[in-house]
């Protein structure tokens, strides 16, 4: 059984999903969030769970079999932001107890394509020397210190860490209006009959569907043999905003959203190592993952 923290966020239950696709029973834990999505109903097993509480974490195995563990459960940084770090980091260290004590066989966690922020140098691969720059968030800042102290906390122990550094992902679960992903409020001011401010054509960047993030998850958590310690996971291309814009006319008949000529697009995630080690390939190209979202949007709120 492979148990994944956060697993009813939009990540992570995406990741759930593409598990039992694999065949996998999966034990997701839910904390703020506990609403099981249409997808995921019956499926898995929900655990409620303060992550941060390390004896009810370590209990978990007193009831499941786990052998792997996917952290990807996570806080939004307040005005506090000591108590954004204590809150998420003793979340970490007690996914990284947890792996320890119980011998499991994968540890994956969750990272950030902002690690790279910094770095000229397009598409980002893994190779690549981090810049050292200070990090423009919180959640970056954590995102960097979460690689090393996997990596030193899982030494020896065993338990191959996967360090996930995960795109800018879209999709079903995501707040409409997030701040953090300007795709989902352009569709939905288009879904509620409004006209967006017009985009430039050739701007865009990193962007993952969704269910095309857990699946690449998934592979990178139950692959037989990885040669690697770190992988990017995201679609592999920019997104465009005139791609955008297009596939939205093209599934609304008469739609014209307005585009302004120029842009550029921000750096993009190089995903061939992740290509190489789990034959992962994409499986919505931006036609597809607009229609799929448009479409669960039109009975799910978010």
């Amino acid at each position: 059984m492979i148990l994944v923290t956060g697993g009813l966020g939009m990540i992570g239950a995406h990741t759930a999903r593409a598990l039992t696709d694999l065949g996998h029973d999966v034990v997701v834990t839910a904390h703020r969030r506990t609403e099981v999505p249409s997808f995921l109903d019956g499926r898995v097993t929900v655990e409620p769970l303060d992550v941060t509480d390390r004896d009810a974490f370590l209990a978990l195995a007193d009831r499941h079999d786990i052998g792997g563990i996917v952290h990807l459960a996570g806080s939004i940084p307040g005005e506090d932001p000591v108590g954004f770090f204590r809150t998420d980091t003793t979340a970490l260290l007690n996914a990284l107890d947890a792996a320890r004590t119980w011998g499991v066989r994968r540890f994956a966690v969750a990272s950030s394509l902002g690690v790279y922020i910094g770095q000229p140098v397009s598409p980002w691969h893994e190779e690549l020397t981090l810049p050292s720059v200070e990090p423009p968030h919180a959640i970056i800042a954590f995102k960097e210190a979460v690689e090393a102290m996997t990596a030193h906390a899982l030494a020896g122990s065993g338990v191959q860490p996967v360090v996930l550094r995960i795109g800018s992902v879209w999709g079903p679960l995501m707040d409409p209006e997030s701040p953090f992903n300007p795709i989902p409020p352009y569709i939905s001011a288009v879904l509620r009959g409004e006209r967006p401010s017009p985009l430039l054509a050739d701007d865009g960047g990193d962007s993952c569907y969704a269910p095309d993030a857990g699946r690449a998850i998934a592979l990178l958590t139950t692959a037989e043999t990885l040669r690697h310690n770190t992988y990017n996971v995201s679609h592999g291309q920019p997104l465009l905003h005139r791609e955008l814009v297009g596939a939205l006319e093209e599934l609304k008949p008469g739609l014209r959203l307005d585009l302004r000529p120029g842009g550029r697009a921000e750096p993009h995630l190089d995903i061939t190592r992740l290509a190489e080690d789990t034959g992962f390939k994409p499986g919505y190209d931006v036609a597809a993952a607009v229609a799929d979202y448009v479409a669960w949007r039109g009975s799910n709120s978010r």
